[in-house]
């Protein structure tokens, strides 16, 4: 068990969850609970784990939450996890006194205690127990359908349309907040706007398990690049500089960083790649890496890479 985390003190007259008099702060915690674990308790037996991200032993429950959660899916079982340090209302209502504290919830209530079923054949036959004696319906809520709502978010970012964009994966968020394909076209939104820090912050609060994913790595590196943006004016005196009869190498790169940044991928992709044909072993291939980080940026899949990436090979092959 961590350190005893403390929470904030209980309202006095107030039900769990009830709206009435709480603060505007508070009724938008009670709403994201009832979205995250009160609706999807009305038919699945939710599994809901209050942790924390200082909480050694709530990281090591985890993994056995989550792999026990995946195998009873199909028995009506779903995992809804409360940070105790961004929801300290609703950890409060639970009376939470430290952490990892898990339980079983079924139609808004809880129903038992899991805090103390670590090990998974334990905390498999505490489940097994109650799904016997309540009438949960197998298979669950069905996961909305994001497919067709990322393949917007992606034709708007493609268009030129990175306001919608933002709307479209802000949106899919708040469906499937464990979206990583979501949160990574958020961050390549902002970046489109222009909004960096906010972009930088997004890849900051997210959870460990999804900034790991491929998308958002993807994303991270689009961020990487946009932090190269130049101020107003520079470009062009960078563009001079490599343009010059005697530019040197480094003038190129640092005028290909900074037009990807400012949006300018063709002349970008250009000034590398004569870069390679130049001299492909300059500064240990730097002008290759930076034209492959770009590709990841934008994206393998996408049309654009696939014709840079095929004058490169023939650069590099012949």
């Amino acid at each position: 068990m961590c350190r005893p985390w403390r929470p904030l003190p209980p309202l006095n007259g107030v039900k769990p969850l009830a709206s009435l008099g709480l603060s505007i702060e508070e009724k938008k915690a009670v709403d994201r609970f009832r979205s995250a674990v009160v609706e999807p308790s009305m038919e699945s037996l939710v599994i809901l784990d209050f942790w924390a991200e200082w909480c050694g032993p709530c990281k090591a429950l985890t993994p056995v939450l989550e792999k026990v959660a995946a195998d009873y899916a199909d028995k009506g079982v779903v995992l809804a996890k409360i940070n105790v340090d961004e929801e300290s209302f609703i950890a409060s209502q639970f009376r939470v006194q430290s952490i990892p504290t898990v339980y079983a919830m079924f139609q808004g209530q809880p129903v038992a205690d899991l805090t103390n079923a670590r090990g998974e054949s334990q905390l498999k036959a505490m489940l097994d127990q109650l799904l016997k004696q309540l009438p949960i319906k197998a298979g669950g809520p069905g996961a909305p359908d994001i497919e067709p709502l990322l393949e917007m978010g992606e034709q708007a970012l493609e268009g030129g349309d990175a306001e919608q964009a933002v709307g479209i994966f802000a949106q899919i968020i708040d469906l499937v907040p464990d979206s990583a394909a979501a949160h990574a076209g958020l961050i390549r939104a902002l970046i489109a706007l222009g909004h960096v820090e906010e972009a930088d912050a997004a890849l900051n609060e997210l959870a460990p398990e999804l900034a790991k994913d491929p998308a958002v790595e993807r994303a991270r590196a689009a961020l990487a690049l946009a932090k190269d943006k130049p101020e107003d004016g520079e470009l062009a005196a960078l563009r001079a500089a490599a343009e010059a009869p005697e530019a040197s190498m480094e003038a190129r790169l640092e005028y290909a960083t900074a037009a990807f940044a400012a949006g300018e991928r063709d002349a970008a992709s250009a000034t590398l790649l004569a870069m390679v044909a130049q001299d492909r072993a300059w500064n240990e291939g730097a002008a290759r890496a930076k034209l492959l980080q770009i590709f990841e940026a934008v994206g393998l899949e996408d049309t654009w890479v696939a014709r840079e990436r095929r004058k490169l090979s023939t650069i590099l092959f012949g």
